[in-house]
């Protein structure tokens, strides 16, 4: 019957729905706890919360992600949240870096993926909390840069003035209603970066990435393209990056264990929607040369 679709077509189309398949679950999941911090968190608790020093701020920023097991495709929505409710940048964006990766789930499925040994588990949260720390210190002494756009920033603060105390009903409906909006705004920009990754998957020809192995840097670089290129969920990457083990070496696997759920191209078309290019441009350029150098020097 679909003998006449190209094999290459139907191949893209299953790398698409198994990428969706795989990220529905987890983008929902984030739109849930987006939709719960929206209703329950408010701007004076996270104040409370928080430690003044900026340093202490991003160390708890990193360190959050533990309590909050998110996957890189839920993170966006609940990031920006945070930052709506006055969560300072640098420690909202070092819970974005870290969270997909120093959840117990990511580090269960990275240890039983490469052969049940930690040290693949251990070496991908020592480089997830290094690019933590070197983006929130960046953020919280360099970047010059606005992060949030604009309409968003003032949805914030005209949300705030508006919200009343529901009744406990009410309340549960509002964090439904929110993850549904964020739901359907996330999912399209999840589709669009699933359909990219798909096509990329199956139309970059690996010959030519497997005669590049040569070099450590190199092949380092190759596979932070092809963490990049697939966009896999945090919980399924180490699996596919068991199988590239023997090809590309320990340094190459654990950059793209690292880079992975940090930028891949769903979590760009999630970002572009709430942050300003050019911050993401600097972001993305600043983990890519961190990640390299971790992974060259391990």
């Amino acid at each position: 019957m679909l003998t006449f679709i190209p094999h290459s077509i139907l191949q893209m189309s299953t790398i698409f729905l198994s990428i969706i398949v795989e990220a529905v679950p987890f983008v929902l999941l984030g739109c849930i706890i987006s939709g719960a911090l929206q209703v329950y968190l408010t701007a004076e608790r996270v104040q409370r919360i928080l430690p003044k020093n900026k340093f202490l701020a991003i160390l708890v920023g990193s360190g959050l992600g533990f309590f909050f097991p998110s996957c890189e495709c839920g993170i966006v929505p609940i990031v920006t949240q945070f930052m709506k409710k006055g969560v300072p940048e640098y420690t909202a964006f070092a819970f974005m870096v870290t969270a997909p990766i120093i959840n117990p789930i990511v580090l269960f499925a990275t240890f039983v993926a490469l052969g049940n040994s930690a040290r693949f588990a251990l070496l991908r949260v020592g480089g997830s909390l290094l690019v933590a720390l070197v983006i929130g210190s960046w953020i919280a002494y360099f970047n010059k840069l606005p992060i949030l756009k604009e309409e968003l920033v003032e949805a914030g603060h005209h949300h705030h003035e508006h919200s009343s105390h529901p009744k406990k009903g009410g309340r549960v409906f509002e964090v439904l209603a929110h993850a549904i909006d964020e739901f359907f705004d996330t999912g399209r920009y999840l589709i669009i970066g699933g359909l990219i990754a798909a096509s990329m998957q199956v139309y970059l020809p690996t010959q030519v990435l497997l005669q590049l192995t040569s070099s450590r840097l190199v092949s380092i670089l190759v596979m932070l393209v092809l963490a990049f290129t697939m966009s896999l969920c945090s919980e399924a990457d180490a699996f596919v990056g068991s199988s590239l083990l023997s090809l590309f070496g320990v340094n190459s696997v654990v950059a793209f264990l690292v880079f992975g759920p940090m930028v891949d191209i769903k979590n760009l078309m999630m970002m572009k929607r709430v942050f300003h290019g050019k911050f993401i441009l600097q972001l993305m350029a600043i983990i890519t040369v961190v990640v390299a150098c971790y992974a060259y020097l391990i």
